[in-house]
């Protein structure tokens, strides 16, 4: 079962190749700012279905990940390692259809503290 996910406008477009079996909410200082849930993936299951541009990044911290957003509605769509041979990537699972969100679990990161998962 593909899944397609799409920022607000429609301009950026990502195709997984499978739903997620879980989706993370993280509490550090940028991704509770973005209010986003991530889906891990390896780089080889996704697909993008947008061309080349259509998105602007973000380097944080330590300037491993890039995060990417619609250049056109704003909207935070994926982050990708700037390593390439690191196998995961993560796209905002808030972007998905409902009902993908509705019926995957949801796990609570300390990213702000621990690096650890807070629930059982």
């Amino acid at each position: 079962m593909t899944v397609e996910s799409s920022c607000h406008c429609g301009t950026v477009r990502i195709e997984a190749a499978s739903a997620p079996e879980t989706l993370t909410d993280c509490n550090c200082s940028i991704c509770r700012r973005y209010g986003v849930l991530w889906a891990y993936y390896s780089p080889r299951q996704v697909r993008f279905l947008a061309g080349e541009g259509t998105t602007q990044t973000y380097l944080w911290d330590d300037r491993s990940i890039a995060f990417h957003r619609c250049r056109d509605c704003g909207c935070v769509t994926h982050w990708q390692a700037v390593d390439p041979t690191t196998d995961r990537m993560g796209l905002n699972a808030r972007l998905m259809p409902l009902e993908i969100r509705e019926r995957t679990r949801i796990r609570r990161l300390d990213g702000a503290v621990t690096e650890e998962y807070v629930d059982d």
